[in-house]
């Protein structure tokens, strides 16, 4: 028999196509020689997933096969793997890859045991055969089930056509072996045709057409106009290569993008088109055809950018359409598959918007002359395979790495390199136009800087050498224009900014704000100087000339600016144009001339008025100016002209934004002549919003610092300036200044610096006010407990068909907001009484996964679900049981004692809905159980005569007459009874149940009726019975229900049934206890916000089909996937940390209590539970990326869910809605595969996981955890970067792509596949990690979601509103991107988890809602905010990724979105779930981080653009909430440091002693009023009044007070001073010496304790050495005072001093867990010991020698300029003071003040230090 053997190929020249091994029909003995003859072999499955990466993309696909087949085709699964060694062979024959022969051996070992085995099972007489056998069994059962579109024996057929399409490849290869005749029969396909191929969403191979969601009509609609390609150029050369030719393909062919890249955005459009076709489609009949009404949207969306981008550098768009309208909508397609095929592989350019218009622009040029030229389909860069990416993208790409390199991880100055906004900014000048097409890469574009000398270096890459072809018209220079080949590159350097390391970018960047406040307290101590007794003294004309002084500070100021700008700049001069230099240097011209001219007409005309009189009685007397005055009338026109533009948004936003040539001049001299930061206005109303509130502000500042500050130090000022003082305690240098400056700096300096920072405090107190305010008039808290809920429960239905039910005709969607109001809180009508089913389902699916998430138990559920029945459809509804609790019981009560009429009863009982609820429910379930249970003639009778006889007394209101309803407890007692049996169901109870009936009989008939004798006389009268009663009753009354056919006992084993007698019986017991339903506090809370949400102000909600598609994108490091087995072990093993499983069960006890019941455990500590649902348990709980997959895909399910009930309403009332959704989704396969295919259109949900590649090479655990997240979501993708080796040359060449995975069959299978022109992470690691998996999301919005978040099913149904946002137009523009509410799920870890909940959930809430509105400066602060993403698409992306400058990333999407005229909104009525870092060094390393990211921005290019094009009250609000708050918290702690030094200087001096004893001067309040405002931040009450009301607001203020004294108890100050100390520490020293970084916290849930080592390297800098040096301040001031100064006004003085210095010294020990355990405090100090003693040196880390930290801590002053070392020199020399001050009072200078006596006290130093350890120090110095 012939056998397949391996054959050396004849030929190693020949093509690479043909360099293939062959199969050859052969009798000889085999290649693999078996070993296995003979013997009872029984193979196992290959390892298919550990494989070189080299190699895995190309033979995967065969092993895996290979193991899926192997139990029934052993055979072919030998032949896929010999194929699969035939490919690993010929991609790499010498086995130069890592793992190459390692994979080789081991594949070549199981091929020989499989040979003989495997040949023996054979079933056909060849392999060829054998193999055409199984490739025809799979492909029939393909054809077969190919056509049903239901989920049924979907996993099935993608099973079978991946085995197919996979041995379609074999067959062909072994065919081809044994001669191309072998395949000619009737089963021969074409090869381009293939059975299954990879598809994200949409499977637009032929096998997919009969999936649900190829059958949409949208996408029907979509997919045809993408593949309609009549007409176009070139078909004829292009069909032969694909199978279904489409715009797409075509554009491949000519562009020669990557087929990956193509495959991807063909989807990725498709997707776009349906979804905006189908909510442009008006009419059904419409939907199958695409209509000019989407695509037009499409086109405006992606070309504004591109076509604003051509106006401004005054070019023609190269979108060119022809006339005719098919046409016309072909071409507009292909403009947008270019722009998305040069998007998508344009890697890491993505984040330069202005290149992609520009390589756009270029293209589209070359497109639109194939199109109308038809020539050859070559675009200028060169053909040949990926010749886009190597030609366009990679010489970019080089110039960025290449840049990107200088910056040296973050130690080389910022102006040294140039950035993501560097290059991107230069194509916003008409400069770039000289790159030519193709780009001339000696341009000096392409030219990098060395970093070690000024060398010049050509950063371009080795691409192939490319002809000039197409030129555009009347751009022949531009595009021809390319540099002398002996012309030296020249570096451009940065463009339009310069990034310097300066505190003067605060003044810089917000000079405005920094005059006003100059001038205000210039203003203010000349009024304050002139005593003035009324505010209309200010017109007097001295007094206000002597104020107008202030402009000549103005003009000062001016200059100060106009020549920073100067300095800053001068390092973009290169690619500055004329007109921006001379601007620059006009404006110091102009500012040196009015800094001359103010003072030169000040003095001069000093004094001398020209007066005129007013009318008589005016108030202004007689009005006086002088020459001055008129100088600087003419000074400030330039200011009105602005104010006028103020005043008129409309008009500045026209003159900024026009072309046109009068408004360019107009705006040439304010407008910075960029491309972003124009046309920046808001509308007239927001104008006057946030403009009244900073009057406000600034009139209560103001007045402040006026009454409390500045007027009272003005007499104690000038008593100082009249005591003379001759007497000095030391020698004092400068004896001639007159008037005691020393004494009056001291006094003042802390003054002035509390009054430029206190706009903060009171920038908190009146978002407090404003935020509080906000949120009551929003409806926020308007259910926040139980019995809130419990009072509204009924009018939910109401408020949820409102919000979150569509509305029945398109026409209510466009309802106004008033309209809205009026139907919010109405009762629900008849044509809503459909919604009331909508919500019981929605509610049950709610409560049940709450049960899933273990919030509640089984009988809290049972509570609290809403029973589905038919009368649910009537508009009657079962309220929860919850809801009713204790009701009926206290109707029975009240009936039982009422005395009186029955219309007073009924009124009574009705006044309460949910007891007339109960009793009605109780009722109606009597009756409905004792028709079902009583099955006799007789006893029927019996039982329908009492209940007429009842029902007759309460329509005749005689029901009191009747009965006695004193019994009614005992009836009660025994339908419990007979209830409790019916719920057991026993056989054996048969008799207790016939019993409990004949008690009910007897009790209701005899004890209960008056009249029960003339019932029952009334029933047998058909009988003629004539006995009396007695008689009747003895002869009847023992058989009664006592036969067996008189019952029907057990019940029906029916769910509805039982369910109904469940909740019958618990109606009928409950008492008070189920007020408190649901005990756990975060369902609670939930439930509450879902309530709340409900009556808030939220867009109607559209049907699934008409709704915004969105993506949610999660980027993922190496952050926990799920806790590993090890953590749910009790204790872990020598450490007396407890586990992480041990910690949650502390944590939440109820929810581990309901997690036992589910999984119905039988022992208290989980151990009979599998070990993957308790690791699913406490990861649920934790920070972890599993628990932020469940909850976003609660968004599928609640969208399939909206889908099911959208759908019912379609199809009239759908029958089954009564059913459940649930029942119906697994009776029904069709309708669930149509509910996947809207779900899928809708929503899709990426993780960037960064390492997943790198993780399944190495065999990580991680990847894993990830593939089996895929696995349990099938709809979850995961994109990562790929990095392997290439053989080229048979040397390795590392490649790199972003690959786009899902799971199939339970293993990860590849989607696309896009290369990347080098590693992808050259700047900030997140946001590098976004962009290259941004391309694999899909729709419209984008929510950018942290992998520490969590969300909640209840919120998921709101989704749909809040993507309506988008629809919302403000004014002229939509919301780009929507802020959302976060609540902090960490608060219950720790006490310091507490307190950063608390002050995040501020921020989050009351905070940012003042921000959006009405300050209008919310940017992007990361986590759940959701994007316009085809507007940020086209602008950048979502954040900037610049190495260190953009380290707070996600910011700059925000302020990227408002310098591009966007619009950033915030909403309250959804929530997602966010962690927190729970341990203080955890939140210190966080704080660090956010501070040096602040410090970064204050650097930044965006805080500059946006301090100068926001108007002045915007720019306030700006400052305040981003770098001004740190700066201001930096000022608060210089500010101590001032006043403690200058407290020093004057006791030190004597100048305090003397001025006291000499003129008693009491200055002591102005000084104790200065520190008040400090001790408001030291205290940490900055954070703490929002914090306050916003808990109040949710909560109530009791509970908010309650917490806030509970927050104190527990030490809240000390922490919140504390983190005070961190902010100033890392914002200063950031922006001094740069090493801002990202610092890992870890975020793992259990608190463990930190040794002293690791608390010293962390807080030594920061605040050990401050605190000690603050503490040493106080001790020398105290002891130095004591002589002339009370004790009681030191305390007053200094107390808050002693509070921080005390706090930043010992708070991370008393925060510290076991931080006072002895057995810990001496493990600290023998760990601290061996860490000093430790010598550090090359390898040694930080944390295990102290000079390896010693190091480390000072290297920011290595990489330091000149100018921050002289800044760090200065500072040092304070301590000086000490020496130079206690010199004079030590006794041995005998009272001596010459300054010989310091001289001496130098050299008694010098003499006393060893020269031993001189020399130990220089040996230190030289080692660091």
């Amino acid at each position: 028999m012939a056998e397949i053997v391996l054959a050396e190929p004849i030929n190693e020249t020949e093509s690479s196509s043909d360099r293939r091994r062959e199969y050859i029909s052969t009798n000889s003995i085999p290649f693999t020689r078996s070993i296995t003859s003979g013997s009872d072999y029984v193979p196992g499955p290959f390892d298919s997933e550990k494989l070189p990466v080299t190699l895995v993309s190309e033979i995967q696909r065969f092993l895996r096969v290979a193991n899926s087949i192997e139990f029934e085709e052993p055979r072919v699964a030998y032949l896929c793997r010999f194929h699969a060694f035939e490919v690993a062979h010929n991609l790499d024959r010498n086995s130069s890859g890592r793992g190459v022969r390692q994979f080789k051996t081991s594949l070549l070992q199981r091929l020989e045991l499989d040979e003989e085995v495997t040949l023996r099972k054979r079933k056909e007489k060849s392999d060829l055969r054998e193999l055409r056998r199984v490739y025809r069994k799979y492909k029939g059962y393909i054809i077969k089930h190919g056509g049903e579109c239901n989920n049924e024996n979907k996993e099935k057929l993608n099973q079978a056509c991946v085995i197919a399409s996979t041995l379609f490849e074999v067959l062909n290869t072994v065919a081809n072996a044994a001669g191309s005749q072998a395949l000619v029969d009737s089963d021969s396909i074409n090869r381009n045709s293939e059975f299954y191929v990879p598809y994200n969403i949409l499977p637009l191979d032929h096998g997919g057409v009969h999936q649900a969601i190829m059958q949409l009509p949208e996408i029907k609609a979509a997919v045809a106009a993408v593949r309609n390609v009549r007409g176009l150029p070139f078909l004829e050369k292009f069909q032969d290569c694909v199978a279904y030719m489409d715009l797409f393909n075509w554009l491949q062919f000519c562009f020669e993008f990557q087929k990956g890249n193509v495959a991807n955005q063909r989807e990725h459009l498709i997707l776009l088109l349906a979804n905006t076709h189908i909510r442009k489609s008006h009419k059904q009949t419409n939907m199958l055809k695409l209509g000019d009404e989407p695509v037009d949207e499409l086109m405006k969306k992606f070309f504004k950018n591109y076509t604003n981008w051509c106006k401004f550098l005054g070019r023609k768009s190269n979108i060119r359409l022809p006339y005719l309208k098919q046409e016309a909508q072909q071409h507009k397609l292909l403009y947008i598959g270019l722009y998305l095929l040069i998007w998508g592989e344009a890697a890491n350019l993505r984040l330069m918007p202005e290149c992609l218009c520009y390589i756009f622009h270029r293209m589209a040029f070359e497109l639109h002359s194939m199109l109308t030229i038809r020539g050859d389909p070559m675009p200028a860069y060169g053909g040949g395979p990926e010749s886009f990416l190597n030609n366009v993208i990679t010489p970019i790409y080089g110039v960025i790495r290449e840049e990107a390199m200088k910056n040296k991880n973050g130690t080389a100055d910022h102006s040294s390199w140039r950035n993501y906004d560097d290059l991107n900014e230069y194509f916003w000048s008409p400069d770039c136009f000289q790159i030519g097409w193709p780009m001339d890469l000696d341009h000096n574009f392409f030219c990098v800087k060395s970093s070690n000398d000024h060398k010049v270096k050509n950063a371009r890459v080795s691409v192939k050498t490319i002809e000039e072809t197409k030129t555009e018209e009347n751009e022949d220079k531009e595009m021809g224009a390319t540099m002398n080949e002996d012309q030296q590159q020249k570096w451009l350097g940065k463009t339009n900014f310069v990034e310097i390391r300066s505190f003067w970018h605060i003044f810089r960047s917000f000079d405005r704000m920094w005059n006003f406040f100059i001038l205000s307290l210039q203003a203010m101590i000349i009024m304050a100087s002139h005593d003035l007794e009324s505010p209309l003294q200010v017109f007097d004309a001295t007094i206000l000339e002597d104020i107008m002084s202030i402009f000549i500070t103005s003009a000062i100021l001016k200059l100060i600016q106009a020549i920073l700008d100067i300095i800053f700049t001068w390092k973009a001069r290169c690619t500055m144009d004329f007109s921006q230099i001379l601007k620059h240097v006009l404006k110091v011209v102009v500012a040196v001339i009015w800094t001359i001219v103010l003072p030169v007409y000040y003095a001069s005309s000093r004094r001398k008025y020209t007066c005129y009189s007013t009318q008589y009685r005016s108030w202004l007397g007689e009005w006086c100016y002088s020459s001055y005055m008129v100088a600087v009338a003419f000074y400030l026109m330039t200011n009105s002209v602005n104010m006028v533009l103020f005043l008129v948004p409309a008009v500045g936003k026209y003159i900024e934004t026009s072309n046109c040539r009068i408004c360019t001049i107009l705006s040439w001299w304010t407008q910075p002549g960029l491309f972003v930061g124009r046309g920046m206005q808001e509308s007239q109303v927001s104008l006057l919003k946030y403009t009244l509130f900073w009057v406000l502000l600034l009139l209560s500042k103001l007045s402040f610092s006026y009454n409390f500050e500045i007027k009272p130090l003005i007499a104690p000022t000038r008593h100082i300036m009249k005591i003379g003082v001759k007497n000095y305690d030391w020698h004092e240098l400068f004896p001639k200044v007159k008037s005691n400056a020393g004494a009056i700096a001291a006094v003042w300096a802390p003054v002035i610096l509390v009054y430029f920072m206190d706009t903060q405090i009171w920038y908190s107190v009146f978002c407090s006010i404003f935020g509080g305010v906000y949120g009551i008039l929003h409806h926020l808290g308007e259910i926040r407990t139980l019995g809130m809920l419990r009072s509204r429960f009924q009018s939910l239905p109401s408020a949820f068909n409102v919000c979150l039910v569509p509305p029945p005709s398109r026409n209510d969607q466009d309802r106004n907001r008033k309209y809205f109001f009026c139907r919010r809180f109405q009762k629900v009508s008849e044509n809503g009484k459909n919604s009331v089913v909508k919500f019981v389902v929605v509610w049950n699916q709610i409560i049940s996964s709450f049960r899933e998430e273990d919030l509640i138990g089984n009988r809290e559920m049972d509570l609290m679900k809403i029973p589905v029945s038919s009368e649910l459809s009537s508009g009657l509804v079962h309220w929860p049981v919850f809801l009713l609790a204790n009701e009926f019981l206290t109707a029975l009560s009240i009936a039982r004692d009422f005395v009186g009429k029955d219309a007073n009863l009924f009124r009574k009982i009705r006044k309460d809905n949910c007891m007339n609820c109960a009793v009605k429910e109780c009722y109606e379930s009597l009756k409905y159980i004792l028709e079902i249970l009583v099955v006799g003639d007789l006893e029927r009778r019996i039982v329908s005569g009492i209940l007429d006889e009842v029902e007759e007394s309460i329509k005749r209101s005689s029901l009191l007459e009747n009965f006695k309803m004193s019994e009614l407890p005992s009836l009660q007692a025994k339908c419990i009874e007979l209830v409790e049996l019916l719920v057991e169901g026993n056989e054996n109870h048969h008799g207790q149940v016939v019993k409990v009936l004949q008690d009910i009989f007897e009790l209701v008939t005899n004890d209960m009726m008056l009249n029960g004798s003339r019932i029952l006389d009334l029933l047998y009268s058909s009988q003629q019975i004539e006995e009396d009663a007695t008689e009747f009753f003895s002869k009847i009354g023992p058989q009664l229900f006592a036969s067996k056919h008189s019952i029907h006992f057990p019940l029906p084993d029916s769910g509805t049934l039982n369910e109904q007698i469940k909740r019958f019986l618990l109606l009928l017991t409950l008492k008070d206890k189920a007020i408190d339903i649901p005990v756990n506090l975060e369902a609670r809370r939930r439930i509450s916000f879902f309530a709340t949400s409900l009556f808030m102000d939220m867009p109607s909600a559209p049907k699934v089909r008409n709704m915004l598609s969105f993506s949610v994108l999660t980027p993922h490091y190496k952050e926990e996937v799920i806790f590993s087995q090890k953590d749910i072990q009790d204790i872990q093993s020598g450490k007396e940390e407890v586990s992480i499983l041990f910690y949650m069960q502390k944590i939440y006890p109820d929810e581990w209590k309901n997690f036992l019941e589910r999984m119905g455990s039988e022992t208290s500590d989980g151990s009979d539970i599998a070990i993957e649902e308790r690791r699913n348990w406490i990861s649920f709980r934790g920070q972890t990326l599993s628990r932020t997959v469940r909850g976003m895909m609660y968004n599928r399910k609640a969208l399939r869910l909206q889908a099911f009930l959208d759908m019912a309403e379609d199809e009239g009332s759908h029958p089954d809605i009564l059913q459940g959704y649930n029942a119906i989704e697994r009776g029904n396969d069709t309708l669930s595969a149509q509910l996947d295919a809207l779900a899928d259109m809708k929503f899709t949900h990426v993780i960037s996981c960064q390492m997943f590649g790198s993780q399944k090479s190495s065999g990580d655990p991680q990847a894993q955890d990830i593939l089996d997240l895929m696995i349990r979501y099938p709809s979850l993708r995961v994109a990562y970067v790929e990095e392997k080796e290439e053989i080229v040359a048979n040397k390795p060449r590392k490649v790199y792509s972003s690959v786009l995975v899902k799971a199939v069959n339970d293993l990860d299978q590849e989607i696309y596949r896009v290369k990347l022109p080098g590693p992808p992470n050259i700047g900030e690691g997140k946001p590098e990690n976004q962009n290259h998996a941004i391309i694999f999301t899909r729709g419209e919005a984008l929510q950018t979601i942290d992998m520490n978040q969590d969300n909640y099913i209840e919120e998921a149904f709101k989704m749909r509103n809040v993507l309506q946002e988008f629809m919302q137009h403000q004014g002229r523009r939509p919301p780009t991107i929507l802020g959302l509410r976060e609540h902090i799920f960490t608060g219950s870890v720790s006490s310091l988890a507490w307190f950063m909940s608390y002050q995040e959930t501020s921020f989050v809430t009351i905070g940012q809602r003042l921000l959006a509105n009405p300050l209008r400066v919310r940017f992007h602060y990361g986590h759940p905010d959701l994007f316009d993403r085809l507007f940020h698409l086209t602008r950048g992306g979502i954040s900037k990724a610049s190495k260190t400058i953009n380290l707070s990333e996600d910011i700059y999407g925000g302020f990227n979105t408002t310098l591009r005229r966007g619009y950033v909104t915030y909403h309250e009525y959804m929530q997602v779930g966010k962690g927190r870092d729970v341990g203080l060094n955890q939140i210190s390393k966080f704080e660090a981080k956010v501070a040096n990211g602040n410090s970064e921005q204050t650097l930044s290019r965006d805080i500059y653009r946006l301090g100068h094009r926001f108007d002045f009250f915007r720019m306030l609000s700006c400052y305040f909430t981003t770098v001004g708050f740190y700066f201001n918290s930096l000022i608060s702690v210089i500010g101590i440091y001032v006043f403690l030094y200058g407290q020093l200087y004057l006791v030190l001096s004597g100048l305090e002693k003397a001025l006291l004893l000499e003129a008693r001067m009491q200055n002591i309040q102005s000084l104790e009023t200065a520190l008040a405002s400090q001790s408001f931040i030291q205290l940490g009450l900055l954070t703490g009044l929002p914090m306050v009301i916003e808990i109040g607001l949710e909560r109530g203020f009791l509970n908010a007070l309650k917490d806030f004294v509970l927050m104190q108890l527990q030490l809240a100050a000390v922490f919140f001073t504390f983190s005070l100390g961190t902010k100033s520490h890392y914002y200063g020293r950031t922006i001094l010496h740069g090493g801002a970084k990202y610092r890992p916290t870890g975020r793992r849930v259990v608190v463990f304790h930190a040794s002293f080592t690791e608390n010293y390297r962390l807080y030594s800098r920061s605040h050990f050495v401050k605190g000690f040096e603050l503490l040493l301040l106080l001790i020398v001031y105290d002891l130095f005072r004591r002589s002339y100064q009370s004790s009681m006004a030191y305390v007053l003085i200094t107390y808050s001093i002693w509070f921080m210095s005390m706090t930043w010294l010992f708070a991370p020990f008393l925060f510290n867990p076991s931080g006072f355990n002895w057995g810990k405090i001496v493990d600290d100090w023998k760990d601290w010991n061996k860490w000093i003693k430790q010598q550090g040196g090359i390898g040694i880390q930080e944390d295990k020698s102290w000079q390896s930290w010693w190091n480390d801590e000072q290297a920011h002053l290595c990489r330091s300029g000149l100018i921050s070392r002289m800044i760090e020199i200065l500072l040092s020399l304070r301590f000086f003071i000490y020496q130079y001050g206690l010199v004079y009072h030590l006794d041995i200078s005998r009272q001596n003040k010459n300054f010989i006596v310091y001289v001496l006290s130098w050299i008694v130093i010098v003499r006393n230090v060893p020269i031993s350890q001189g020399s130990e120090c220089g040996e230190a110095t030289s080692q660091r």
